[in-house]
């Protein structure tokens, strides 16, 4: 196998950084076992305590400063439309970080995502742009369609610092697809965006919640493309020249062909 760890992960914008929900959740597999449920670090013996996004960002970089590999799928947005980049005059998903992040401060541990949209809305794009991963999936939502069942964006603006974090504290131990390249060198992690709904009814749900269920669903699809050897043709989908160049910046839903 390419990995030693599949993880899956279903997000979560709620509230602050530092406040706990049953919304963010988190499943692994070593190897080729079972997606196993990963509770958040010092959970009292037996129980299972919410994640929230500041452990989770520092959970990923120890991940990351361990020995072995992994790939994780996150579900929210890792980038904006190319309309944005325009806008702002951004030439890279690293030029892209920096100026998302001295106005979005949502991995600061007091700081809401509603506590930013309501200073500006200069700063947030119509829910009618969209990506072009989103525009070839039948259902995927905008970044900036917040406030409707099934929205990313919140998740999105509020994830997009802990990834600038992670790629400061780690550097190049951890590959960001496609924004480092679309091919994975050998012996490095990586991170991608996914899209849930795509997999979950793949799989049976048996006693897990819906947002277990998201991110069990991640975590052992990973697991089978690359048990199967099947990873390399999701990392390598048919885009043509002048798409790829787009969605090197704004990103790809890992799986969307």
């Amino acid at each position: 196998m390419t990995f030693d760890r599949h993880i899956g992960i279903d997000y979560s914008g709620r509230l602050t950084p530092i406040t706990r929900s049953s919304a963010l959740q988190v499943y692994s597999a070593i190897g080729a076992t079972e997606p196993q449920l990963v509770v958040a670090p010092h959970s009292p013996s037996g129980t299972h305590r919410n994640w929230c996004r500041k452990e989770l960002g520092l959970w990923l970089i120890e991940q990351a400063n361990s020995d072995g590999t992994f790939i994780a799928g996150i579900d929210h947005g890792f980038s904006y439309p190319i309309n944005c980049f325009e806008k702002f005059q951004l030439k890279t998903w690293d030029e892209f970080l920096e100026h998302f992040c001295t106005f979005w401060t949502t991995d600061e541990d007091q700081v809401t995502v509603d506590s930013i949209r309501s200073r500006s809305a200069a700063r947030i794009g119509s829910a009618q742009d969209f990506r072009l991963t989103e525009q070839w999936t039948s259902s995927a939502k905008s970044v900036f369609f917040f406030d409707v069942q099934g929205s990313v964006a919140k998740s999105t603006h509020a994830g997009i610092p802990w990834l600038r974090r992670i790629r400061k504290e780690v550097g190049e131990r951890v590959h960001f697809w496609p924004f480092d390249g679309w091919i994975i060198p050998a012996e490095k992690s990586v991170i991608v965006e996914v899209y849930p709904s795509l997999l979950r009814n793949r799989f049976p749900r048996a006693d897990r919640t819906p947002d277990q269920q998201d991110a069990y669903a991640v975590a052992r699809w990973l697991s089978k493309l690359d048990q199967n050897q099947f990873l390399t043709r999701y990392f390598d989908p048919p885009l043509t020249i002048d798409e790829r160049k787009t969605a090197s910046l704004e990103g790809w839903i890992f799986g969307v062909m």
